[in-house]
């Protein structure tokens, strides 16, 4: 196998993944938040009373776990894979492509720029879902 398609047969391993994982997190902090109990909780919840900035804040690092697991498991396949040499290297690549800041490509080998590219698309849909999750989350407490 060419080394084009082992490393598109890797990037779409590390997004099937990194998809699960954020599906699976943010299900659960759903699931978290609809008991019984939790419903009842969250109606007297006013969002600008401290319980309602925990409630916020629980929620937001909650997700930003979620985007340091994926970055995080990015940075390991460059270590991996030799694409990007030093654990300090490979976890700010993968931050700045996740991010989608991208400085620039000096930090990754040229034969693993695609997998970098797949993590900077992967990184928007990933934070604009936790955006939509969020304010979905805020939704439960504003209003009450």
């Amino acid at each position: 196998m060419n080394h084009l398609a082992t490393e598109f047969l890797i990037s779409a391993f590390m997004v099937v993944l990194c998809v699960a994982i954020h599906g699976i997190g943010l299900f659960s902090l759903n699931n978290a938040v609809r008991t019984e109990a939790a419903i009842e909780r969250l109606r007297h919840i006013d969002p600008l009373s401290p319980r309602g900035a925990l409630f916020t804040l629980l929620t937001v690092i909650a997700m930003l776990a979620l985007h340091g697991v994926e970055i995080w498991a990015f940075a390991f396949v460059y270590l991996i894979t030799g694409a990007v040499s030093g654990l300090e290297n490979a976890l700010y690549f993968s931050t700045i492509s996740y991010s989608t800041v991208g400085y620039n490509d000096a930090h990754i080998g040229q034969d693993w720029r695609l997998l970098g590219a797949f993590e900077s698309i992967l990184g928007v849909f990933l934070l604009g879902w936790s955006t939509a999750f969020f304010f979905r989350m805020l939704g439960r407490i504003d209003g009450h």
